[in-house]
This record gives C-alpha cells, structure tokens and sequence, in this order.
C-alpha cells in the first residue's frame, strides 16, 4: 500500500491526562554534517531498503532556505549552495520525519509519528504527541484511569493564529504551544455524522477559516469540513480516503482521493478531472498549484521498486504535460512538491530523491538532481 504515512514505529510517548506536552531537555547540536553539494545518505541499509525510502516533506523558510524531511535520513537544510543533515545524532526527533513548518518566531518544527521537535536554530527540544486513551476519556476528568493506548501522528497543519493542528490515530488534538486539547472534547460543536476524525491524513484551512480534514483507509471518513461550528462530512465518489487537501487560485477545494484520482469541489460538487489527462486515478501521491496557476501531480504506479512508470505531471488549465526519468526526473515514484521564490519547482520522490525544475530553461537540461 503506498503511503507516506506508514507505521514505522512501535514506541509510544506518554502524556498526562491533560494533554500537557512533557518537554525533553534541549539537545546542543555537535555533529551536524555540513558543506556537502547533494544529499549524502548515512541511514540507510540495503539497497532493496533505500529504494522505498522517501523524500516526502518540506517548505522555504523566511530566511529563504530550504528543508526536507525524509523517511529514513532525517532533515536536510539547504542554503542555495550546500546541505546540512540534521540526524537523531545532532538532537532531532527522528529519521522518519513527516512534516516540517515554520512558525510566526521563526522557529523550525519537525514532526515524527512519535514526537514533536523545535529547531531555533541552536538546539532541538522534544515534545511527546499525547497518548492515546480509552473511548470515554474526557481530559478534563481527573480520576479517569484508563490506561495509555498507542498514538501515532499522521498530519499536522498550522493555522492562521499559529495553533497546530495534529492528526493522529486517535483524533485530532490542537497544540497552542503548551497544552494538547481533543478538538472533538468540545461538546458545541454540531457532529451530526458522528464523525470521528481519526486517523486524519492531511488538513487545510481555507481563505475564509474554514478547517478541512482527510481521511485514510482506516478511518474511512473521507474528507470533513468545519467552519467554525458545525462538521460536514462528504465522500468523493463515495470514497472515504483522501491524501491531500489543498485550495486553488479560484477557492474551489482539491482533493487526492485513493481510487478517484483529483477532484475538485465547488461547494456542492465533486469532479474528476485529472482522469482526463490520462493520469491513472489511483496513482496521484502529491498536489501543488504554482504562482502561475499551474497544477502539479506527483505519482507512482506499479511498484515503484524500478521506478519504470508513474512521473510528475503539470496541467495549464487546458493539457497535462508528464515530465520522467527520461526527461532528468531522479525517480518516477514522486510523492512531494515545492515551488520556491524562484519560481523552480522541487521534487522529492523514492530513494530519497531529490530534484529541481527550473521552468525559465525553455530549451536543454531543465532538471537538476541533488541526491548521491
């Protein structure tokens, strides 16, 4: 099954009954790999491994670098001209990272399936995700004494007052920095479909504040909308996972569905229009709109082990246009995308590859690979 967010791991953080974060002390960074002109990976095992390893996260940060997390070899930190690697080694919470943000002060968040860590630029501190609970728990009582379960953290988003949201297998829980909340725990808000919102996949706010949830497989909730009050629940063509939420140019909602390809959503109906360009519906693994207006997809089909089918794809509001291996793609298994203030688009895709495409070169290599 191909996910990004595939369970990895077997240990499980705890938290009290609260949901207020226990703090590990801040680690100073001491062996930092620096000065290296492409990814170099330390991590990794076999060769059969790394294939299935990936680059699946990132983001540009105010001061203009770049970071990408990685399933198996941690956060790199690119400058514009050489790589720093950021391991469990120099602090960092994991290997296996899932998302990276930014907040208002600057400081750079990595999330792994077990943890939340903060970068200020000097040292890391670790914050376990709450654990997870009996079905009952309500956390503000105090003498419940279910025992702790297994939580994994799936999705996070950062909204507009600066508050996290994380997407967990036992619900979604907001953070302000200090205290994890069961967003469900508030008992105003109008859940007519019972929805549970586990096992959340990816969020998005919307221009207008409007939270948007997607579900994986094990949830089968598909995608949910809160706007302040009550929850909607919608299934796409009457699937229940999705894998991406984003919000075009137009405000019209985008969704990565499993088996329905992209569809977009007006505000009463769901279309599919990625099937048209010949893209296989349940290849699509990433979206992205750049500043131009153009959709891009990243995919995988087959196995992904040969990367012999799949590609990145971009869509001009009128054809698509694949881009793979043979046109300078490091892999056709992509599964993240990222425009930069350049304009450059930049690829991350299986065996911890890494590209970018610059889409000024009209003519001659458009692809530059980063990794080993």
């Amino acid at each position: 099954m191909k996910q990004l967010f595939c369970l990895l791991f077997s240990f499980v953080f705890f938290a009290s009954c609260n949901g207020q974060g226990k703090t590990n002390l801040p680690k100073e960074n001491a062996t930092i790999s620096t000065g290296q002109p492409k990814l170099i990976k330390t991590e990794g095992s076999g060769k059969f491994d790394k294939q299935y390893d990936i680059l699946g996260c990132g983001l540009q940060d105010k001061a203009g670098n770049l970071w990408f997390g990685t399933s198996r070899e941690g956060v790199y930190r690119y400058d514009g001209k050489l790589f720093t690697h950021f391991t469990v080694k120099d602090g960092l919470c994991s290997n296996a990272i899932i998302s990276i943000l930014e907040d208002k002060t600057g400081n750079i968040w990595f999330f792994s399936q077990e943890e939340l860590c903060r970068f200020d630029g000097k040292t890391f501190t670790s914050i376990p995700i709450p654990a997870a609970v009996g079905v009952n728990f309500l956390s503000n009582n105090p003498s419940n004494s279910t025992s702790f379960e297994e939580n994994k953290l799936w999705s996070v988003m950062l909204d507009k007052s600066g508050k996290f949201w994380l997407g967990t297998s036992n619900g979604v829980y907001c953070y302000n920095g200090k205290v994890f909340t069961p967003f469900l725990d508030n008992y105003s808000i109008i859940n007519k479909n019972r929805v549970h919102l586990k096992w959340t996949q990816c969020m998005l706010e919307d221009k207008s504040g409007n939270i948007w949830f997607g579900s994986w497989v094990k949830g089968d909730e598909g995608i949910c909308r809160y706007d302040g009050k009550s929850i909607s629940q919608y299934k796409p063509y009457g699937g229940g996972w999705i894998r991406q939420i984003v919000e075009d140019k137009n405000g019209d909602i985008l969704c990565v569905t499993r088996l329905h390809g992209v569809c977009r959503f007006d505000g009463k109906t769901f279309t599919n229009f990625t099937e048209k360009g010949g893209i296989d519906n349940s290849s699509i693994d990433a979206i992205l709109e750049d500043k131009a207006g153009n959709l891009w997809f990243g995919t995988e089909k087959g196995s992904g082990q040969l990367g012999e089918d799949g590609g990145l794809w971009r869509f001009d509001g009128k054809s698509f246009t694949t881009f793979t291996t043979k046109d300078g793609l490091v892999h056709n298994g992509v599964f993240f995308i990222l425009e930069d203030r350049n304009g450059n688009i930049w690829v991350g895709t299986r065996n911890t590859g890494l590209c970018r495409y610059d889409p000024r070169r009209a003519v001659g290599k458009t692809f530059t690979s980063f990794s080993e």
